[in-house]
């Protein structure tokens, strides 16, 4: 053992007197460890279910209201308030107890504050408040509800740390504030995180908790509709909701509230006014740009805080011709922009932890009103019966106040003069001692018809109280009152908007669904462009520019359809690429427009030669292919459903190339068309369907320099509609058109002579319809169908577009829908 020198004799003394005994190191372990473990949760990690607060929370407000910083009082230095807490109640750090305080008083972190803060207390985005000498703080008017009524022996109180000071186990909190506020911590192996809510809705639910005690935690949900947080931002879907209010645990989906602004130069701004509870904004630019920068937010060219006193504003900047309602969900996917926050609804009951759902933390808070309001019941009664017992007193001496008076002055001192008037008048030692400590001018001056109406007054209050305290339902009467005096004066509109949930963020969510004009050029430049962008002209017309393209290229391809649909690209080497039309970049009428490649992975040496849209994958439906060399091929459609890029459509001959694809039902005629104006219509039963990756059957024998051009499904009442690249145009009647079997040469579908050129495109539609065609310039013009004279099969047709020296007419599309003239 180790020893130590003595003072002076020379010898040695033991340094530890006493037995030492012998202890296993794994126990002590243990023990040690479940001491901290239940120090950590009951004195500083988790909030008691009854006032909603931590211990520090609770010394901070007592110590501010010992300290007279209440809300009608002047502001003091934060130093001040932090050190009475630590020199009374708190032997811990300054800073935490800065840190506590601070949080109070923010009105981002709190739904209701309790701290009313002067100077820098920090910000949203994570800055630091000011050092306490330098902050200034009093107690916020919601602060003095948790503290009302402590004066009336409410809620026990306990000595301090070191037994020189009492301090409240718990605060009277006369509103339901671990909901209201919400809480938050970390102890040893448990969590609580519990979210904010709206105060007139909890006190709506409590309300009706006190009339109805077996109230279930869907019953109260008709009131609580769901976290209201101080921030607010959107919360997405009930089923977390639902979940936290039945188990005390839901993940709940939390999304910034988010605008779209039209910018300059084609580039949109998204605007972020709300962001989800405790997400940093400085933290989400910065993520912003970071993923911009790694390539992962490719549409995202800048972003900028823009925010100020008028409240947040946080800008991303698009780049231009993207589409920003994509980008917006590209931002809930990735950043913080949406948030789940994880709801663990744990709280002390009788100092052990407890995860507790909707009902039962109403419960314990309705338990905790009904003893706060019983206390101070029976605080108010006994008071009033000691100073009635005071007042009859007073009265008895009124009513002898000549004789009273002698008998003070007659006596030796005091002890005589008390037991004289107890003797005499029957007086208590407390009535007797009331009468003697009051000088004698302030007994003569006594008025007794005032203390008798205080006598009358006090008998009244002593009844009621009495009642009061004999009758359960009259105080959960009385807490609700009071209740909804606080509801009255303090609750305010929800700040939290809720809604229905997106599942998976389908983007289609998201985005209008608005009709559009896609192009598609030969050289595999896709555009998206809004409908309206084109003018309605008539026959003859030359046209308004539809792109700007390059000499060599030329626009090959016009359709319409909608945004929410799905695009189906099928190319010349007989491949199907897809996409949905919202992620084509809108362009401008005169832009190029986005290069397939890019868009969707079209190999250099592929062509874009047929594109359909479809809304879904129909399990009736059929696929129609015709090739250049004139085979046709059936195929079902949900084939070709698959998120693959570059999928076998097709199985071609060598030198062969797909020519067009169309969606149909398999039960009409069939009609192909060839360059050198030769038409055939066979029955598409005679196409058997057919596997994928098969090359079909023939549809149609060619002429040498010939090529299939056009494909059609012929429906009553339609014609066929064909434009030469000279511009002349005809309607000519289907019925025209015999039915012949599959594979022959058809018969004449369009004279063509040198004047009118070859065929440039043909299509199956009728006269209520517009059409496009197309120039080799890249000139777009819209013309009505009706004006198209209609004829025979064997006419050569008139002149549709006047086509300038050297172009010619190299593509015609049908427009879908009709639209009104600009």
């Amino acid at each position: 053992m180790s020893r130590r020198r003595g003072g002076g004799g020379g010898g040695t003394t033991p340094l530890f007197a006493g037995r030492i005994e012998p202890i296993g190191l794994e126990e002590e372990i243990q023990r040690s460890y479940l001491d901290y473990a239940m120090s950590v949760i009951v004195g500083r990690a988790l909030p008691d279910v009854r006032d909603g607060l931590k211990p520090v929370h609770r010394r901070i407000l007592w110590s501010m209201l010992e300290s007279g910083l209440r809300p009608d009082r002047p502001h003091r230095k934060s130093v001040s308030a932090v050190g009475e807490v630590l020199k009374k109640y708190h032997p811990h750090g300054d800073q935490s107890v800065y840190d506590a305080l601070v949080r109070m008083a923010q009105d981002w972190s709190l739904r209701a504050p309790l701290i009313d803060g002067h100077g820098n207390f920090g910000s949203i985005d994570g800055d630091p408040p000011a050092a306490y000498r330098y902050t200034e703080a009093r107690l916020a008017p919601m602060a003095l509800e948790l503290l009302r009524d402590i004066e009336a022996e409410t809620v026990d109180f306990v000595p301090n740390f070191d037994g020189y000071e009492q301090e409240p186990l718990v605060l009277p909190s006369r509103f339901p504030n671990l909901l209201v506020n919400g809480a938050g911590g970390i102890a040893v192996g448990m969590a609580t995180n519990i979210p904010p809510h709206n105060l007139g809705e909890v006190i709506d639910a409590v309300a009706h908790f006190l009339d109805n005690p077996e109230s279930t935690p869907e019953e109260l949900m008709r009131f609580v509709k769901g976290p209201d947080f101080p921030t607010g931002a959107v919360v997405m879907g009930k089923q977390g909701i639902k979940d936290m209010y039945e188990t005390g645990r839901g993940s709940i989906k939390v999304r910034a509230v988010a605008h779209i602004e039209e910018g300059s130069a084609g580039r949109s701004k998204i605007v972020v006014t709300e962001l989800p509870y405790q997400v940093n904004k400085a933290r989400v630019a910065e993520k912003i740009a970071e993923l911009a920068n790694a390539g992962r937010l490719k549409e995202v060219a800048d972003v900028r805080d823009e925010s100020n006193k008028e409240g947040m504003r946080l800008v991303i900047y698009t780049k231009r011709a993207a589409n920003p309602q994509v980008v917006l969900n590209q931002l809930y996917r990735h950043t913080q922009l949406q948030d789940n926050f994880g709801a663990i609804m744990l709280a002390l009951v009788d100092n052990v932890p407890r995860t507790l759902n909707l009902a039962e933390l109403v419960g314990y808070y309705v338990d905790h009103q009904v003893d706060v309001v019983t206390r101070r019941t029976q605080y108010e009664l006994r008071r009033a019966e000691e100073r009635d017992h005071i007042v009859q007193g007073l009265l008895i001496a009124l009513q002898h106040l000549d004789e009273v008076i002698k008998i003070i002055r007659g006596s030796k001192d005091a002890d005589e003069a008390r037991t004289k008037l107890m003797t005499t008048f029957k007086l208590s030692e407390i009535q007797a001692n009331h009468i003697l400590d009051m000088p004698l001018r302030r007994l003569t001056r006594l008025a007794r018809e005032e203390l008798e109406q205080e006598h009358k007054d006090l008998l009244a209050k002593i009844k009621r109280l009495k009642t009061l305290l004999k009758d359960p339902k009259k105080i959960r009467a009385l807490i609700k009152e009071e209740l909804l005096e606080i509801r009255a004066r303090f609750a305010n509109a929800r700040r939290t908007q809720l809604k229905a949930d997106v599942g998976d963020l389908d983007v289609e969510d998201l985005i209008a669904e608005e009709d559009v004009v896609i192009t598609v050029s030969r050289a595999g430049y896709v555009k998206r462009q809004p409908i309206d962008a084109f003018k309605r002209q008539g026959r003859g017309g030359k046209g308004v520019i539809g792109a700007n393209l390059k000499e060599e290229d030329v626009i090959k391809h016009v359709f319409t359809t909608t945004t929410h649909h799905w695009m189906l690209f099928f190319t010349s080497k007989g491949k199907v690429y897809r996409v949905k039309v919202h992620e084509i970049p809108e362009s401008g009428r005169t832009a190029r427009g986005t290069y397939a490649a890019n868009l969707v992975g079209v190999a250099g040496d592929e062509r874009v030669n047929a594109v359909i849209d479809l809304k879904e994958y129909d399990e009736g439906r059929l696929l129609l292919f015709a090739t250049r060399g004139g085979m046709v091929k059936k195929t079902v459609l949900p084939e070709y459903d698959s998120p693959r890029t570059g999928l076998a459509a097709i199985n071609l001959k060598e030198g062969d190339e797909l020519v067009d694809v169309l969606l149909t039902d398999g039960k009409d005629d069939v009609i192909l068309v060839s360059r050198k104006g030769q038409a055939i219509r066979f029955r598409e039963s005679l196409v058997r369907p057919m596997g994928r990756q098969t090359a079909g059957v023939i549809g149609m024998r060619l002429a040498e320099d010939d090529e299939v051009i056009a494909l059609g499904v012929v429906s009553e009442g339609e014609e066929l509609i064909s434009v030469t690249q000279q511009g002349y145009g005809k309607r000519s009647p289907l019925k025209d058109y015999p039915v012949k079997g599959r594979g022959g040469k058809g018969v004449i579908g369009h004279t063509l002579t040198r004047k009118t050129g070859l065929l440039a495109g043909a299509f199956v539609g009728t006269k209520d319809q517009d059409l496009f065609t197309i120039s080799s310039s890249g000139k777009v013009q819209r013309v009505p169908a009706s004006d198209i004279r209609r004829v025979g099969r064997a006419s050569q047709g008139v002149r549709t577009m006047r086509v300038e020296e050297g172009e010619t007419v190299v593509a015609i599309a049908p427009v879908i829908m009709q639209m009104d003239e600009d």
